[in-house]
């Protein structure tokens, strides 16, 4: 399942709590054509999974879920306020031995 690094959750906890946007509205992430676009929304589409914790809400389609299943989002603000997000692979768990 996507994991969120704590900069991130902090970056989508902000988006969709600035002044005028609605209680419940997450940041949803679908594939459009190949490439995932990133935008506010209300609510989840019907068939959206929800991840949620610490205050930050992700809407996924399923294609974009599919996709992110074994990602690590994280986010970066620069001097401007604007956000970016990179993603890297989860490692696997080692083995203890």
């Amino acid at each position: 399942m996507l994991t969120l690094t704590p900069t991130a959750v902090a970056v989508v906890r902000d988006l969709t709590s600035d002044d005028g946007v609605p209680d419940g509205t997450g940041l949803r992430i679908a594939n459009q054509d190949g490439r995932l676009a990133l935008a506010l929304a209300p609510q989840p589409d019907e068939a959206d999974r929800v991840i949620a914790g610490d205050g930050a809400r992700l809407f996924l389609d399923d294609a974009a879920a599919t996709y992110l299943d074994d990602k690590i989002l994280d986010a970066n603000v620069d001097d401007q306020g604007n956000p970016t997000f990179t993603l890297a692979t989860q490692q696997p768990p080692t083995a203890a031995v």
